[in-house]
């Protein structure tokens, strides 16, 4: 059974950091593009950050970049997102998922084929 399961959410108050973990079942995470997302309250759910180990690309998006950090690690089938200076404008649900394409170039935030449950970031004072 295919299964994506997030972890590492919490409270945390502004500049604080957390790391996010997304751990796999059923898949090998090395072999697929992972994709980070969040939805926060009322608004529509939104890319964050993209990593593909079959031609390296790694992306952000611009709300995140410098703050936010995507990594994998294959021993353990788990990729991470190391969130750092949170402000309240990153709470959110976070997401991970994965696009099941093989051989797929680059990221396709779009195309993304199993979800996670999902982790609340609450960021606040």
């Amino acid at each position: 059974q295919l299964q994506l399961v997030e972890s590492g959410g919490g409270l945390v108050q502004p500049g604080g950091s957390l790391r996010l973990s997304c751990v796999a079942s059923g898949i090998a995470l090395d072999s697929f593009a992972i994709g980070w997302f969040r939805q926060a309250p009322g608004k529509e759910r939104e890319g964050v950050s993209c990593i593909n180990e079959y031609d390296g690309t790694i992306d952000y998006a611009d709300f995140v970049k410098g703050r936010f950090t995507i990594s994998r690690d294959a021993a353990k089938n788990t990729v991470f997102l190391q969130m750092s200076n949170l402000n309240p404008e990153d709470t959110a649900v976070y997401y991970c998922a994965a696009d099941l394409l093989p051989l797929r170039r680059g990221c396709d935030y779009g195309g993304m084929d199993i979800w996670g449950q999902g982790t609340l970031v609450t960021v606040s004072p």
